[in-house]
């Protein structure tokens, strides 16, 4: 599963999710959408208009769980479903 942060310049929401990500020790990518095109096309693909969106896509590149805005309780919820996956390799 990987992350990617899709964000625009001087977004304090997007700031407070970089925080909250480097707090869990989360690998994240950031995606400027007022600079790249495609990342902007994505965004609105999901339906969304503000920034921050979040994706979490699978191994294959297939987004699975997507937000906007700052989201403490769904990067609790990642966060969770790492745990238990890690449980579930360990045993």
């Amino acid at each position: 599963m990987a992350l990617t942060v899709y964000t625009k310049p001087s977004c304090v929401q997007c700031t407070s999710t970089y925080r909250s990500l480097d707090n869990a020790g989360l690998a994240y990518d950031v995606l400027d959408v007022t600079a790249d095109d495609a990342a902007l096309e994505t965004v609105k693909s999901l339906g969304y208009l503000q920034a921050p969106v979040v994706t979490n896509t699978d191994d294959q590149g297939v987004i699975i769980e997507h937000w906007s805005g700052f989201r403490p309780d769904k990067i609790a919820d990642y966060v969770k479903s790492l745990d238990g996956a890690r449980e579930l390799v360990a045993a």
